[in-house]
């Protein structure tokens, strides 16, 4: 089953099966699904672990005309009730986790608990006055990678933004060979993500309420604003959880698997003895 047809575009997922509770990770901009590979084999000694690629990533349709992130929700949502996942952990990492908790917000009952980490909602936070001026220098420096990218500058457009907003001066070049032609390769995909005039905003404005367990989470080694924007948004979120993950940056799945694995499975195995 390696494609699964939600809302008219053919997902490629993989699913992994144990008897336990499913676990749906949803990845972020500039990779697809084998962001996943280091974590998923962990969770699957313990759960049901449903990976797969966001439309216009890897090996998943990239339907033409503007994508939003409306539709990204819309997919996540499907794609959990066409396994009969619900309802299901859902763990997302940056726009993925900016994507899980929109839904969230709208679909609670497809949710046992959700788990994000550095969602870029920078629309929402930048309300914050003393946020403001650093958020809009982050997203004009967004709109030159993006129009890097249109221009037809895949590499430049990349590294400038690993480079400028993600992960720091000099990470493009420690980044493997094989991400960074990873990452040039879903260029397409992220250009798709900023193209949506709401993909950084959410409505945050005052405290939320989702009907499960929620843990937000930023590296202590990522940029400023993503912690910055992650604790807001772990602010806004009543009875939500927040962590700082100590050493790993944006990318905490990647970089540091065995230790994002084992806060996953904490975080879960707290939400089942609050539900017992």
């Amino acid at each position: 089953m390696p494609f699964v047809r939600v809302n008219d575009v053919d997902l490629f997922t993989t699913d992994e099966h144990h008897t336990g509770e499913a676990v749906v990770l949803v990845h972020g901009s500039w990779d697809d699904h084998t962001a996943w590979n280091g974590v998923a084999p962990l969770l699957c000694e313990r759960f049901r672990v449903v990976r797969y690629d966001r439309r216009g990533y890897g090996r998943t349709e990239r339907p033409a005309g503007p994508r939003l992130r409306r539709q990204d929700e819309d997919d996540l949502a499907g794609l959990i009730e066409e396994l009969g996942c619900a309802p299901a952990h859902v763990v997302g990492n940056s726009i993925g986790g900016s994507t899980a908790l929109a839904l969230a917000l709208r679909r609670p009952e497809l949710f046992c608990s959700l788990t994000i980490h550095e969602p870029p909602l920078i629309g929402a936070a930048s309300a914050q006055p003393r946020l403001r001026r650093q958020l809009d220098e982050v997203q004009a420096t967004i709109g030159s990678a993006a129009a890097q990218l249109r221009d037809g500058d895949l590499v430049g457009g990349a590294k400038r933004f690993v480079e400028d907003v993600a992960l720091g001066p000099g990470a493009w070049q420690e980044l493997p060979p094989e991400v960074r032609e990873e990452v040039v390769r879903n260029a397409p995909g992220f250009l798709g993500d900023v193209e949506d005039p709401g993909w950084a905003d959410l409505g945050l404005a005052g405290s939320v309420r989702i009907g499960c367990p929620v843990l937000v989470t930023w590296g202590s080694q990522s940029p400023s604003w993503l912690r910055e924007v992650a604790t807001f948004v772990a602010g806004r979120i009543d009875g939500a959880q927040s962590r700082q993950l100590e050493g790993s940056g944006h990318l905490p799945h990647m970089t540091h698997p065995q230790e994002y694995a084992a806060i996953v499975e904490d975080f879960l195995a707290s939400t089942r003895a609050a539900a017992s």
